[in-house]
């Protein structure tokens, strides 16, 4: 594995992870973590493809957020990483950086061949944060990452309060979700001020795969099912006995339907 380099448009470097050969597979991680996140994904893909991952700016160990955060800022990097790939380029994002993926395609289409997006939060209907993010916030500001983390978990993603409490228990997946809480409450806030509304992306005809976990909060689901009806080419698959973290349950499975997709897209 190699890491390669691009230069953003304000002229922060940009790097990703490079692993693997053949068609050209472009990573944007999800929130919490780094692009290592899908590790087990990648070894799952590298021998067919090309695979590199993007270090998203505000999770890089020891970043300087600058806040307000912007989804345009993300959509930047990635175009600037996709700008050293031969085509066709493949963009696949998680969560997050499914977001972020969409507002890269949006910006620049002819850049990518086809989409794969893994529960992109976007507020079709409704913020995504709201007054939870706000919540989350103060936490923050107040020098408790810990509790940032735990409204995140709770009352953004919505997972169930007894899961939540159960991953806050142990020390270590506290230790590591509290490093990580700076970028994702700016995260939260950078798609809450994308706006409510979709119907931008009706212009986006790049063929698109929207992945759902069969087991997700309903919420998130319900934001895919929106977003497939304004995007003109695109359709949903369902991670079978999955939730929103399949990266890490099941990275066989989410690889698969990787592989899938693009094999729709190159016919290969």
């Amino acid at each position: 594995m190699v890491e390669l380099l691009a230069t953003s448009d304000d002229g922060r470097t940009v790097t990703a992870l490079d692993a693997g050969s053949g068609p050209n597979l472009l990573v944007v991680h999800p929130g919490g973590g780094d692009a290592t996140a899908w590790d087990g994904v990648t070894r799952h893909l590298t021998d067919d493809f090309r695979v590199v991952r993007i270090r998203r700016r505000i999770y890089v160990p020891g970043a300087d957020i600058a806040l307000p955060h912007s989804m345009a800022v993300e959509a930047a990097d990635i175009l600037a990483v996709a700008e050293l790939l031969e085509p066709p380029v493949l963009l696949v994002g998680h969560s997050s950086g499914a977001v972020a993926a969409l507002e890269a395609a949006l910006l620049d289409p002819s850049a990518f061949a086809g989409l794969f997006l893994y529960e992109p939060p976007m507020p079709t209907k409704e913020l995504i944060a709201g007054a939870a993010g706000a919540h989350a916030r103060a936490a923050l500001d107040g020098g408790d990452p810990v509790e940032a983390m735990r409204i995140h978990m709770r009352d953004v993603v919505r997972m169930p309060a007894a899961v939540v409490d159960a991953m806050f228990a142990d020390r270590h997946t506290r230790a590591v979700l509290s490093a990580y809480a700076a970028a994702q409450i700016a995260d939260d806030e950078a798609i809450d001020a994308l706006g409510v509304g979709v119907d931008r992306f009706a212009t986006l005809h790049t063929p698109t795969t929207l992945a759902e976990g069969e087991l997700s909060p309903s919420h998130l689901r319900a934001r895919l099912a929106d977003l497939a009806a304004a995007l003109p080419n695109a359709r949903i698959v369902t991670l079978t006995g999955q939730g929103h973290v399949a990266h890490l349950t099941a990275p066989d499975t989410l690889a698969d339907a990787v592989r899938d997709m693009a094999g729709r897209v190159t016919g290969r």
